[in-house]
């Protein structure tokens, strides 16, 4: 099988894409390596075919070539930056996945990663299904719900068979503490470094923190799918401040914690239904949020050993 993966080189896409590869597939990888890396492809030795290229670049048509399926990450996901840049957020999120589309109308299977944190909006019931309106406030929320009806409108049209996986907040190895701004690498970076933790608002605001191994888990059972959409998280409600606690347990360390302005664009309680990923496609997650940090911990400690 051969399979292009976009943002290949980022956090959740070069895990991937070491399960592509050992799965034996034929991979391709694009990625400008604006916020990915070519470090962490360093365990494909050399097993793929690497091009450094944004998906709104030219030349696509060739890097397409025979692919089967395609598993598109590639995207500007940072919330705050879509609400100071949305044109350019709509550009990379909507019309990128447009042209990736329109260029592989042909293939077996078009896997989407999408944002169940920002697509729904602010919660009018938890946990959030994927029944539950779709009413983002931020740009980014808004243009990966414009990626999502543009892959559903060409399986209408063209037949193409499609997951559309909606992410919780996902973490885990690998992610950036500045360039992907997850808020559990942030912290553990904080921390090695001697700075406080910040909280923005009260923190009371929650979220569903979901571990890098198991969205990986989730995207490839979404190949057992022909058309459909699934939320991808644990089901379990965090606190920011419960999450304080959780680092605070897991590394010994006693952090200062300072508080800031709330952010805009941003919901205030928001965790995932995941039923129908667990019935449809038999997803469970297995990481459990304290033994998920304490992975991370060990990870950014490695780094600076």
């Amino acid at each position: 099988m051969v399979a292009l993966v976009t943002g290949g080189a980022g956090f959740i896409g070069s895990h991937l894409v070491d399960a592509l590869l050992d799965e034996g597939y034929e991979l391709r990888v694009v990625d400008d390596l604006s916020t990915g890396r070519e470090e962490n492809l360093a365990g494909s030795d050399g097993r793929i075919e690497f091009h450094r290229m944004s998906i709104l670049d030219d030349g696509m048509e060739e890097v397409l070539r025979d692919v089967e399926e395609i598993y598109h990450l590639a995207a500007q996901i940072n919330v705050r930056y879509s609400v100071e840049n949305p044109c350019h957020d709509l550009r990379v999120n909507a019309l990128g996945t447009l042209k990736l589309l329109e260029k592989a109308k042909e293939l077996e299977r078009f896997i989407y990663a999408s944002s169940g944190g920002a697509v729904y909006g602010e919660p009018r019931k938890l946990p959030v299904s994927e029944e539950h309106p779709t009413d983002p406030v931020s740009p980014y929320g808004a243009s990966k719900l414009a990626g999502e009806k543009y892959v559903q409108l060409y399986h209408y049209n063209y037949g193409i068979k499609y997951a559309i996986l909606r992410y919780a907040n996902v973490y885990g190895e690998r992610q950036d503490a500045k360039g992907e701004a997850g808020v559990i690498a942030i912290f553990i970076e904080r921390l090695l470094q001697g700075r406080p933790l910040v909280v923005f608002g009260t923190g009371e605001q929650t979220r569903d923190y979901v571990y890098v191994g198991d969205v990986v888990q989730a995207t490839l059972l979404g190949r057992r799918c022909t058309s459909g959409v699934f939320n991808v998280g644990t089901g379990v409600e965090t606190s920011v401040n419960t999450l304080v606690d959780i680092v605070r347990e897991v590394t010994g360390v006693e952090p200062e914690v300072v508080h800031g302005e709330p952010r805009k664009g941003e919901v205030f309680r928001i965790y995932l239904d995941i039923t129908r990923a667990r019935e449809a496609l038999g997803f469970t997650p297995e990481v459990e949020l304290h033994e998920g940090i304490a992975r991370v911990w060990e990870w950014f400690r490695s780094r600076l050993a």
